[in-house]
């Protein structure tokens, strides 16, 4: 390790004078930041394995500088002298991976309504969770309350509340169809055109259609949200998976999951989901069909949300994907617990169907497609905001995929899809300190991805366990 001599400043001076400083004068409230571990202007990382999110090998004994919240220099141990007014941090046995960029998260979490599908918002607990996971950058794949998503954002630059760099999509635009009483519901084409130009105004920057809109609707969304050079994504139904690519969406949501391009008794604009699963299941796993419209995808560029723990099998497998129960209300978790044990030994043809889904991500991953993932802290109530988040992780690499490439396409995937690597997604010298280090090594055994101990944003070190620590037993609540 070498300390710079204050005459040898002249280059790092330069260097910082040529980078912005995007965290100049951000003022935090005391309850942020007393989360905060590190926000000396300038940090030295000594001796860390670096696994940079470009998908190249990973380095040992790599030595990086941040400073006014970007990255300065990166190299061997041997070979980078410290600024003698540098924080030094000895990450001797930790790896450093760049902040994860999640595109299919919700601050919202199923909450039943007796008989009915019904999600809540939870303003405080998803938030932060999904920073202290490592996730410094989120597109929320649907919103239920908007307005809400929307003054999160705000309140988190305004540094009031703990969480990442948000991509609020507006509400969803969907027919009626499924009774969920938190969804919105468009009338026809105009109305759909008129959703996205309303929501546009107050700032959301992403659109969702989802299962029973019409290919009228999507036509209308798309004019109207590429003008203002905003994407469109969906969880679809009615629409196929190529009808869609062909009118021009952007990003299709839950892998292969919800394709209904296989459904021999497919009807113009309508949808049936039984029918549509069961082709998935009756579908051979290398079929020529799925290989097409893979191909298909991939000359259209449209890239592919994977969301695998919301599909996870139950049998023998976590109750809260993550290991995240003590975040659970106790009477949720008691719900969760109770639907989880009923399910034991009776998900066999889910496990199959969930299977396949791993190898058409590969399939398509390998084909050349933007594969980006996601959380989706929905379904079941197993999966929630950041526990969640580093199980996909883990489950990329169930699927077959090293954990260079899974941390690739949970990091510089989604800020290509978000038109923001050129600032974040991966470590190299120039681009935003957005940084998550790892008491441990993912590459070794993927499940320390779970062993985040800080997550800088913007160069501000943020104490991951401290975090976690403040939701336990909030979940459910708020």
């Amino acid at each position: 390790m070498k300390i710079v001599k204050p005459g040898a400043m002249v280059c790092m001076t330069l260097i910082g004078l040529l980078i912005p400083f995007v965290v100049d004068a951000q003022r935090f409230v005391p309850s942020v930041s007393k989360y905060i571990s590190d926000s000396t202007e300038t940090i030295a990382f000594r001796d860390v394995k670096i696994i940079d999110g470009t998908g190249n090998p990973s380095k040992e004994h790599q030595s990086v500088i941040i400073s006014k919240g970007h990255i300065l220099q990166i190299g061997n141990v041997q070979d980078i002298v410290i600024p003698v007014n540098a924080k030094l941090i000895n990450c001797t046995g930790k790896t450093m991976i760049p902040g994860m960029v999640m595109l299919h998260e919700h601050f919202y979490y199923t909450i039943p309504m007796e008989n009915y599908f019904n999600v809540a918002e939870m303003p405080y607990t998803f938030p932060r969770m999904y920073l202290a996971a490592g996730a410094t950058t989120i597109r929320t794949g649907g919103s239920i309350e908007p307005q809400t998503d929307l003054a999160i954002q705000r309140m988190i630059q305004e540094g009031k509340l703990i969480g990442p760099d948000i991509d609020v999509t507006a509400p969803y635009i969907e027919r009626k169809g499924y009774d969920i009483p938190s969804i919105n519901i468009i009338k026809d084409a105009k109305d759909a055109a008129a959703t996205v130009a309303f929501w546009a105004d107050r700032g959301c920057t992403s659109f969702k259609m989802y299962v029973h809109a019409h290919k009228k609707d999507l036509v209308a969304v798309v004019r109207e949200a590429h003008k203002r050079n905003l994407k469109v994504t969906g969880h679809i139904g009615t629409i196929t998976y190529r009808e869609a690519a062909e009118l021009g969406i952007d990003n299709l949501e839950h892998g292969f999951m919800v394709s209904s391009d296989f459904d021999p008794a497919k009807k113009e604009d309508e949808t049936n989901t039984a029918e549509e699963r069961m082709s998935l299941q009756n579908l051979d796993v290398n079929s020529a069909k799925m290989n097409d419209l893979i191909q298909f995808l991939v000359k259209k560029k449209v890239a592919v949300t994977s969301t695998l723990p919301v599909f996870e099998p139950y049998t023998n497998r976590e109750i809260i994907l993550g290991g995240g129960e003590d975040a659970l209300l106790p009477e949720v978790k008691e719900t969760v617990t109770t639907r989880w044990q009923r399910s034991q030994g009776r998900d066999s043809a889910s496990l199959v169907l969930f299977k396949k889904e791993l190898a058409w991500e590969k399939q398509f991953y390998d084909a050349g497609g933007l594969l980006v993932c996601g959380t989706d802290p929905t379904g079941a109530g197993r999966t929630i905001a950041g526990y969640g988040s580093r199980r996909e992780i883990e489950l990329l690499v169930e699927g077959g995929f090293s954990a260079v490439q899974a941390i690739k396409i949970a990091t510089l995937n989604g800020a290509i899809y978000l038109s923001k690597d050129k600032m974040i997604g991966t470590v190299e010298p120039g681009k935003n300190a957005d940084l998550v280090l790892i008491n441990g090594d993912p590459e070794k055994d993927i499940r320390d991805i779970r062993k985040t101990e800080t997550v800088f944003k913007n160069g501000i070190g943020f104490d991951s366990k401290k975090i976690f620590e403040s939701v336990k037993g909030k979940v459910g609540m708020n």
